[in-house]
């Protein structure tokens, strides 16, 4: 590819059926990513067979739930990877199907792709102990990756960082998505972590442009009353590649929009 974008989407599914009857793949064709991570399928190796397992000329692959109709992230891709490395903790998290990545390695560079998709705590107190549990397995993880080679993570992190990534901080202070202390493991991230948020490395200041999800409840998309749930989260080396960011907010395939960044000469 030379030194051309390499464009990388992000997009929660909210279930990859549905999104397919909406019209993903016909955006796809349009917009033509290089590589989209998505999170959320909703679905089985035997549905995903056969049927979605490449869109719109790119390859996926997947890791599942157990749990039928139930979370799931996959990578397509129009690069062959290297190495695919389904699951990151070998137990709680690997059976809810919340981390693929694709490697594409070559003698003078390690590089991953990743879809990961966090657990909510919005159900209640015991998922939100199970997201606690999901960003204190993951932190080591990432660090260690971040020791040995580049990764861009992309995914439904259903954490808003700052004051600036949703529109109603102050009354969301007690809900799940911005509680202090899952802010707090955003701040450590970005800050003793070294890994870079890009989106905010290229629009620090933005606000209302930023949100990626938007509740059914009331009129919140209409009012975009959101929230930025879709990170793009690169190491340093990668993160200086990216050029430009879009957020499509008017494809609806989705309760979340597609994120996309390019990245300069990235693959």
């Amino acid at each position: 590819m030379g030194n051309s974008l390499f464009k990388l989407t992000s997009l929660n599914l909210n279930g990859i059926r549905s999104a397919a009857r909406k019209g993903v793949e016909a955006w796809l064709d349009k917009a033509k990513p290089d590589c989209i991570c998505v999170q959320e399928i909703k679905a089985q190796a035997s549905d995903v067979e056969g049927q979605f397992d490449t869109l719109a000329g790119l390859k996926g692959h997947f890791q599942y739930a157990e749990k039928k109709g139930y979370s799931g992230v996959g990578v397509y891709t129009r690069h062959e990877p290297s190495d695919v490395v389904v699951g990151f903790d070998g137990g709680e998290f690997d059976s809810e199907g919340r981390y693929v990545e694709l490697r594409f390695d070559t003698p003078t560079q390690k590089l991953s792709i990743i879809s990961s998709y966090f657990p909510s705590g919005s159900s209640g107190p015991e998922r939100q102990e199970a997201k606690y549990r999901f960003l204190a397995a993951l932190y080591p993880h990432l660090t260690a990756l971040k020791a040995e080679r580049e990764f861009v993570l992309c995914g439904d992190v259903n954490i808003a960082h700052q004051q600036a990534d949703l529109k109603n901080w102050r009354g969301n202070q007690k809900n799940s998505g911005f509680l202090p202390e899952e802010r707090a493991w955003m701040t450590q991230l970005t800050t003793e972590a070294g890994v870079v948020d890009v989106y905010r490395q290229l629009h620090p200041d933005t606000t209302d442009a930023c949100y990626t999800w938007w509740s059914n409840r009331g009129q919140a998309y209409a009012n975009n009353v959101g929230w930025r749930l879709d990170y793009h989260l690169a190491t340093p080396a990668l993160a200086a590649k990216a050029r430009r960011a879009e957020i499509y907010k008017e494809e609806k395939f989705s309760d979340h929009a597609p994120i996309t960044l390019h990245y300069e000469g990235m693959l």
